[in-house]
């Protein structure tokens, strides 16, 4: 595989240097078309969909158990929400959480522990440059900007229904 390559790659460089524009675009678009990596869409949704609905499933599993120690409906979901995001960071800050979101793609990063994975992985990277110029003002690179677009936003849609309802 590596003698095709470099007969590929002795053959862009000679029509490179040849006049015959065609010619050398026609090597150059073969040489992309091989080195460029093809993606499965429908196995991307596959693993995406399997990765979000293991974490579904966690947290439904927490919250049937927190019902059935007898909390309530919303103490359940808070407990739930909790743990996820503790999962998420702990899973983080033993380096496995990135390898899930990479298996998984948006079906990791989508939900709660995907944004708690995005606030802890720039604490965590961080750390080393201290508790202020460190962990306090890296911790919200990645979720800051959800955050504030969120916050904007939902003010600017409340300021809407309030106007004209």
């Amino acid at each position: 595989m590596a003698d095709k390559e470099t007969e590929q790659i002795k053959k862009l460089n000679q029509t490179v240097h040849s006049k015959d524009t065609r010619e050398r675009d026609q090597a150059y678009n073969e040489y992309v078309k091989q080195v460029t990596p093809t993606h499965n869409l429908i196995f991307h949704m596959v693993k995406a969909f399997f990765t979000g609905g293991i974490i579904c499933c966690i947290g439904q599993f927490i919250l049937n158990t927190c019902e059935n120690y007898g909390l309530d409906k919303d103490t359940s979901g808070g407990w739930c929400s909790m743990l996820l995001i503790l999962l998420s960071v702990i899973l983080t800050g033993f380096n496995i959480y990135p390898s899930i979101a990479n298996w998984g793609g948006a079906g990791a990063l989508v939900p709660i522990t995907g944004f708690a994975n995005g606030v802890a992985a720039p604490a965590i990277e961080f750390q080393k440059e201290g508790q202020v110029f460190g962990i306090g003002c890296k911790i919200f690179t990645i979720a800051g900007p959800v955050i504030l677009y969120g916050i904007v936003s939902s003010w600017v849609l409340g300021l809407i229904y309030w106007i004209f309802w």
